[in-house]
């Protein structure tokens, strides 16, 4: 009999072909760790300090981070495609890890340097590993797209929990240069070993027939592309305005400081809860009404939001970032249904760029206004526009999205 046979898998790589719940897992476990800006709002005041920084210069680092994700997410997702999701979360690993040791050891009083050492090479390593892991776990569960994007999702919203409650033990018992040390090893050992457990499936799990599968050349020739993009970048200020300072902000408004430091926890579970939960609801009810909700509700907290006192402050932040991590794991499941699975990790990568004009433009614009409910109307009017613009967003496949 002729013919060529299939090479033979490797222990590990055939008991993930019979237990594909390892990418799940592997993949949640690199999320918990690569989730830093969910946790910033806890080394923000530890940075000012030990390195003399302003708090517009440490909530900068926070943008620029969220900033050079959105770009790497370009290069990870071709990396993705290309060479396979092991190769982009080693390289993600790499650079995320490498930029928390560098952090300990950079010198006070010069932020762009710290920008440069930290906030590029975290920023585009968390963008390697997430549409590795994501889309990864959406060609194993192609029939629950959703409910995979969920799981993942839900890692990235933990991970923000996760990282505050170590990073303040760390930073109490040796300070903030010994915590980014720390974590940097940490996240080479755990994010590493889960990176070499990714693989995509050798014969794809059938799921129905979704269309075209557009390249990315394709994908920026239509419409639906841009108005994705704008719709992205207008959820930003809902949160990413806020989150860098949440502590100081409720101090300011009534509560002391271990209480403030909640407003990290539970907002880390609300955004758990929001990346689980708004894909499996889309998978049930429709892309478009779960981002109209969403984005709904993004407006109405923001105004809300901008009143708050004391203990609300902690509800209504944890119900912002419920609501904005949702809206931000319907890009994923969105854009595969609009460009296909083919090229889904650099087309995602194409359409997180909104994130990266949002994360930087709209602090740069609320620095022109001196009164600090500035930032609260640019958040209400950003997501009013979005929920008008997802009114715009047509489907690509002939089928309701």
């Amino acid at each position: 009999m002729s013919g060529k046979k299939d090479p033979p898998k490797t222990a590990p790589a055939a008991f993930v072909q019979q237990h594909p719940w390892v990418i799940l897992a592997a993949g949640a476990a690199i999320q918990i760790l690569a989730g830093v800006p969910a946790a910033w709002g806890v080394f923000q005041r530890s940075v000012c300090d030990e390195y003399a920084f302003s708090q517009d210069n440490a909530s900068m680092i926070f943008s620029l981070t969220i900033c050079f994700y959105g770009i790497g997410c370009i290069f990870g997702g071709l990396v993705q495609d290309k060479a396979g999701p092991r190769a982009a979360g080693v390289c993600g690993t790499g650079l995320m890890s490498a930029g928390f040791c560098a952090a300990a050891f950079l010198p006070a009083q010069i932020p762009w340097v710290f920008y440069a050492a930290f906030s590029v090479p975290v920023g585009l390593g968390s963008a390697f590993l997430y549409p590795a892991v994501m889309s990864c776990a959406q060609k194993w569960y192609a029939q629950r797209k959703g409910f995979a994007t969920g799981i993942i999702g839900g890692a990235v919203g933990v991970s923000g929990g996760v990282l505050t409650l170590l990073g303040r033990f760390l930073i109490e018992q040796w300070g903030i240069r010994v915590a980014f040390f720390v974590l940097g090893i940490l996240m080479l050992l755990v994010c590493g070993t889960a990176s070499a457990l990714l693989s995509n499936p050798q014969k794809q799990p059938s799921a129905p027939q979704q269309g075209r599968d557009y390249t990315v050349r394709e994908m920026l020739q239509t419409p639906q592309y841009w108005v994705l993009t704008v719709i992205v970048c207008l959820a930003t200020p809902s949160v990413l305005l806020f989150s860098p300072r949440i502590v100081e902000i409720a101090q300011e408004r009534g509560l002391e400081q271990t209480a403030a430091l909640s407003c990290i926890v539970v907002g880390s579970l609300g955004s758990a809860a929001g990346r689980l939960l708004m894909p499996w609801l889309s998978d049930k009810v429709g892309r478009l009404c779960t981002d109209r909700l969403l984005f709904g509700a993004l407006c109405t907290l923001s105004f809300v939001f901008s009143f708050a006192q004391g203990w609300w402050v902690v509800a209504v932040y944890s119900l912002l970032t419920f609501c904005y991590s949702g809206e931000a794991a319907m890009i994923s499941v969105m854009g595969t249904d609009l460009f296909g699975r083919k090229n889904a990790g650099i087309n995602y990568g194409f359409l997180a760029l909104g994130m990266s004009v949002g994360s930087v433009g709209f602090p740069l614009a609320a620095r022109c206004f001196a009164d600090p409910a500035a930032r609260h109307w640019i958040a209400v009017i950003s997501t009013a526009a979005g929920f008008i613009g997802l009114f715009f967003l047509k489907p690509t496949q002939g089928e309701t999205l």
